[in-house]
């Protein structure tokens, strides 16, 4: 494959080319696909045979009112109709949630899912990103979540389960906690786009809980589970007023041909169905194991039908997925791009196992020099002297990892300084996020920085009455037993006002008590859309996150230290 292929992915506002766009590129065949995550075994040759045999008719004719296609849908899935909306893919059903039912502020754990976090910041929402630790494996604690929207008055909560790009796995009887202690929400999103891959327990969808809710919108793909993301369809499962809300807005033909077409195959091809699933869960396993033998590569667990790698220190995500399309013809998802992440890290597809064994000596030869074109990894290494090559996110992971989510929940309770307020003194490393100005971050008493380039200090100016700088409270590190959801009562009592949750649990005892903010650099507690540029409530606005908005960039902080995972496909993961 030529080398100015992977200049479309510098031209497409997508994270990645279609896959059109690369074949008519290339010399008519396309990539092996380890980026779009699909079920590789559904539908069968015969079912292709049978919708090719038929082309004709289902690109000719108007399909069925949606209606008529929903309802077949749903005798197949045992749902009433009236709890029911489908889309023409979920990106349509997550955009009319947003101008439904979003009315000032979304709160969602990041990495996850690029449209949870950029379409309610599209229409002027505030957006509160909760980080998932690498130094927990990206897993997601849901009480240090409810306090994280607690102290922040989110008035709707998203959780993808499994999440995307790390395929994170919450047990139901935790998201049905979770969902009951936030009754008082205006909304609450389950994204349950990969759960078929999932295996970890037998029935771990909350689809029937979601139905007797006023408050809960549970999201399912087919488009993914099925294998056909071009047919571009997916449904809502809530209750009947709020799946007629936004059923009511869908245009009358919002789903195609081909959409009703496999809908109403399925009734005759569910043995197919189920064996593929079974399928790709068995070869979840086989590729973790595989990539786990690579040196330096983390495999991190995962119940959907892809994993998410971190690259050996050294190497850069962007060179490693170019040089795999244009040397090897595999097309990897490198996740520079997602809130949370960096360019270190791949989400790769489950696939069939020769195709993992392409793939596998693709990244051998890529990261360990024995192409001929050298190595993307100068060297093996454990240090920790790698900067994803954006500051903002470098800075937000050194903040937090390794510490719980101490440094953003000081941020979140005092108010983090604008981006202007250059004469504000800074907060430093244990007293939530630093300032984004161009000096670096100055301290009281400059101390030495392990395993880090020396920063800059700015000269001294005389400040007649300085500022005091509020100490950091001590907080004990988190156990690396997993936890418990507490029960509901633990939280208070829906109010028209939300309060902190009572009493707060140990791993989250920063979100009880934040620190007070300087008074100067208070920003004032407004409820309607933050203005761009702006910090929402006192936290990261989505530009400072992505580092766009021109904040100077920082020295290496360094990451955590390689984690070992011998369950990396999830098996037997704990509850929480």
């Amino acid at each position: 494959m030529p080398d100015n292929v992977t200049s479309l992915f510098r031209s497409t506002a997508a994270h990645s080319p279609s896959m059109a766009a690369l074949t008519r590129e290339s010399d008519g065949a396309g990539p092996v696909d380890f980026c779009i995550p699909c079920n590789p075994y559904f539908p069968t040759p015969a079912m292709f045979e049978e919708m090719a045999a038929r082309l004709r008719d289902i690109i000719t004719y108007y399909p069925s009112s949606a209606d008529t296609i929903t309802a077949e849908l749903c005798s197949l899935l045992q749902l009433p109709p009236q709890c029911v909306a489908m889309g023409n893919g979920s990106t349509e059903l997550i955009t009319w949630i947003d101008h439904l039912l979003v009315r000032e502020s979304l709160a969602v754990p990041v990495p996850t899912f690029g449209r949870w976090t950029d379409q309610p910041m599209e229409t002027g929402k505030r957006v509160d990103m909760f980080p998932l630790q690498e130094s927990s494996g990206f897993a997601l604690d849901l009480a240090q979540y409810a306090e994280f929207i607690r102290a922040r008055g989110t008035r709707v909560a998203v959780i993808c389960n499994p999440n995307n790009p790390d395929g994170g796995f919450l047990h139901k009887h935790a998201v049905v906690q979770f969902m009951d202690a936030m009754a008082d929400l205006d909304l609450v999103v389950i994204d349950e786009s990969f759960l078929e891959f999932a295996d970890a327990e037998n029935e771990p969808s909350v689809v029937q809980e979601a139905m007797l809710r006023p408050n809960v919108i549970v999201l399912r793909s087919l488009g993914k589970n099925f294998g056909l993301h071009g047919i571009r369809f997916g449904y809502l499962v809530a209750n009947p007023a709020l799946a007629g809300r936004v059923r009511s807005m869908l245009p009358k033909w919002n789903l195609n041909s081909f959409a009703e077409h496999v809908v109403f195959m399925l009734k005759e091809h569910g043995a197919e169905y189920a064996q593929s699933l079974h399928q790709v869960r068995r070869d979840r396993m086989d590729m973790s194991g595989q990539l786990s033998s690579l040196p330096g590569l983390t495999v991190y667990p995962s119940q959907g039908n892809f994993l998410f790698v971190r690259l050996p220190v050294g190497a850069e995500g962007t060179v490693v997925r170019d040089r795999l399309l244009t040397e090897h013809r595999i097309l990897v998802r490198e996740c520079g791009n997602k809130i949370g992440s960096s360019s270190r890290f791949l989400r790769l597809v489950v696939r069939p196992q020769v195709d993992v064994r392409r793939l596998v000596t693709g990244l051998e030869q890529v990261l360990y020099g024995t192409s001929r074109r050298g190595a993307a990894v100068s060297e093996q290494a454990t240090g920790t002297a790698y900067s994803s090559g954006t500051a903002a996110v470098d800075r937000l992971v050194s903040q937090t990892n390794g510490a719980g989510t101490r440094g953003l929940a000081q941020a979140a309770g005092a108010g983090m300084p604008l981006p202007a307020a250059a004469s504000a003194p800074a907060v430093g490393p244990g007293g939530g996020m630093p300032v984004p100005a161009a000096a670096g971050l100055p301290q009281p008493e400059p101390q030495p920085v392990p395993q880090e380039a020396p920063r800059p200090q700015p000269a001294p100016q005389p400040v007649p009455q300085p500022v005091p700088v509020p100490q950091p409270v001590p907080v004990p590190q988190p156990q690396p037993q997993p936890q418990q959801f507490p029960q509901p009562a633990a939280y208070p009592e829906p109010a028209p006002q939300p309060a902190p949750a009572a009493p707060p649990l140990a791993p989250a005892a920063a979100f009880a008590a934040p620190a007070p903010a300087p008074a100067p650099t208070q920003v004032p507690p407004a409820t309607g859309p933050t203005p761009p540029g702006v910090p929402a409530r006192g936290g990261l606005t989505a530009a400072q996150v992505r580092g766009t908005d021109g904040l100077s960039m920082a020295p290496a902080t360094g990451w955590p230290g390689a984690q070992s995972w011998p369950d990396a496909a999830g098996m037997g993961q704990a509850a929480g």
